[in-house]
């Protein structure tokens, strides 16, 4: 089966899931530091939803992180 395109958002779920490990937080821990429900979290790290600007400022808040860095990382 060939690989999934790299959309934005795709990349930018692989740096939220990335750093959330990376802090050691569970999806369950992070959706509940950014205000978003888990199921949503999970379609984030998917990339299978379009985040909004606000819910950038959420996931940035939720992880101590600058929203800009997140995108920056994804290369966005």
């Amino acid at each position: 089966m060939p690989a999934k395109p790299a959309t934005p958002q795709r990349l930018f779920g692989e740096v939220v899931r990335v750093e959330r490990l990376r802090q050691k937080l569970s999806q369950e821990e992070l959706a509940h530091r950014s205000e978003l429900s888990t199921a949503f979290m999970s379609h984030v790290e998917r990339g299978t939803k379009t985040v909004s600007l606000e819910t950038i400022a959420k996931l940035a808040k939720g992880l101590g992180v600058k929203g800009g860095s997140l995108l920056l990382d994804a290369g966005i």
